[in-house]
Parts: C-alpha cells; structure tokens; sequence
C-alpha cells in the first residue's frame, strides 16, 4: 500500500502507555466485566444477557490509568494508522457530500493493554473495536502483530482493512444502520440477533471494500498483492475459523461476524462495486 509521505489525519487520540493500577471501580454495568463479557458472548454464540446476569454477581476489582512513558509521537506504525484514516477521511467525506449529506469525521484511540471508552472498558483481548456512543475506534497496535502471528494475514492492507472496516461501523452509525438494529435486536431472540449482527459485520466488509475502490480511483494507494491481502484478512477472522481454532468445532448458529466465504464476499463486492447499493448486506437474497 502506498501510504509514506501521504497526509495524516489530526484525528488521531494517542493513550498508549497509560498503565492499570488500583482506584477506580471495574466489574458490573459500565466497566471492563460489561465489554469483555458481552464480546466474548457474541464471539462464542452465547447469549450476552446470560453473561451479563454472571457477570453483574461477580466481585468488583478496581482498577485506575496512570500516565506512563508514552511513545515516540512520530513512531511509523501510528503514522500508518494515521495516513489510512485520512485516506478513509477523504473518502467518506466526497461520498457523503455527493450524497447530499455531511461526513462526521471520527477519533481513532490509540491504546495499549486496557482503555476507556463510552462504551465501558476494554482490553486489548477484545481487539479492534467501534463504539457508536462515543463514535470512537479503538485500536491497540499489538492486534496487528496477532493478526500475522496468530490469523496467518500479514501485509499493511491486511491491516488498512481493519481499520476501514471500523470505519464502516462509523459510516452505519452515520446513516442510522447502528440503530435500528439494535432496536430490532432488542426485540429478537438470540439466533435472530445473532443473524443480524453477521449482517452488521458483512456491511462493515463491503463498506472498507467500497472505501478501497474509491481510495484507489482518487490516489492509487495500491500495491500488487493489496487486495490479497484485505481478502486474506477478511477470511482469517470468519466465524467459522475462530470457532475452529477455539472449539474444534464449528456451529454455524453462534455466528455473529459470518463466515469466512461471506466476509471475503462482501468485501470483494464492495471493492468490485464501489456503492453504498452494493453493500446491502439486510436484503435476503444476498447471504
């Protein structure tokens, strides 16, 4: 990808080194126990609810952020960062303003071990995340690392496409998407909410694909080999090869992100396509 030298955007929110310590209350609604059990569930196909009734009968722990030494401010992983949510940015403000609409640009939280959000608190074990509260991504830069050492997808559009896709949960958020599904989850049972979320996630894919059609065509950011590598990506973290990889087995139901076909699918049709009407992942004849 080509990405050195290209603008850098100011929306970047750097809290990398702050450390953990004893203080302020973590466990029951609201901090680390919420998230981390509400990500696990969805992950493994359990009903969050049930979670969260464990989770709210567990001790409390207390926890605080302590500034720690931060790092070089101009380290080349956070430049990278940088430079693909400006591309992405750029992207989403044109589209937007040819729809007649106006793009809200989000904050990218750089963060390392553990972090804050409006969404509650969350470790770095949760991996990348979007919260529609605060309409923040969240990103620890060790994820990157896992995602080669650990889902076999390396390469800097391998990584570009994580973000574009939280990206994505922010252009949902924008449009509505975010709500209105949550609102028909709150009504629908567990396999039904579970249909959704893949829905949401599957979106999320077309939509960083749509962002790198439209990044290419403005200041070819891609390199051979590119787009291999977002669809690499997109494949290692399918449903089905997390399940494989944690339970042996894998049970089609739990799924809350897709399959790994599905994400390489929907990503490719929003690369190939390159419109918000390519990626209407709720209609039912396009699974």
């Amino acid at each position: 990808m080509r990405w050195r030298g290209e603008r850098q955007s100011d929306n970047v929110e750097d809290r990398r080194g702050m450390s953990m310590s004893r203080g302020a209350k973590v466990g029951g609604i609201g901090g680390l126990g919420l998230l981390a059990l509400v990500v696990i569930g969805l992950f493994m196909g359990i009903d969050p609810s049930t979670l969260l009734q464990l989770g709210e009968n567990l001790p409390s722990s207390s926890v605080s952020t302590e500034q720690g030494v931060r790092p070089a401010v101009n380290d080349d992983m956070r430049n990278f960062v940088a430079v693909v949510l400006a591309e992405t940015e750029d992207v989403w403000n044109d589209t937007f303003q040819k729809a007649g609409r106006t793009y809200q640009e989000p904050k990218l939280v750089l963060f390392s071990g553990a972090v804050e959000s409006a969404c509650g608190m969350a470790e770095s074990a949760v991996g990348p995340f979007y919260c529609p509260a605060d309409r923040k991504v969240y990103l620890d830069l060790v994820f990157f690392d896992e995602l080669h050492s650990r889902f076999g997808a390396s390469g800097d559009f391998a990584q570009a496409y994580v973000i574009a896709h939280e990206v994505g949960h922010h252009v949902q958020t924008l449009l509505g998407i975010t709500q209105k599904v949550a609102e028909l989850q709150s009504r629908a049972n567990t396999a039904d909410r579970n249909k959704l979320s893949v829905m949401v996630e599957l979106q999320a894919d077309c939509l960083a694909g749509m962002w790198a059609n439209n990044a290419e065509k403005k200041r070819n950011i891609l390199e051979a080999g590119d787009i291999e590598e977002g669809l690499n990506a997109a494949s290692a973290v399918g449903d089905d090869r997390i399940q494989k990889r944690t339970r042996g087995y894998v049970v089609p139901d739990g799924f809350t992100h897709g399959s790994s076909a599905q994400r390489v699918r929907w990503f490719k049709r929003g690369y190939e396509q390159g419109s918000f009407q390519a990626c209407n992942a709720f209609d039912a004849d396009r699974p």
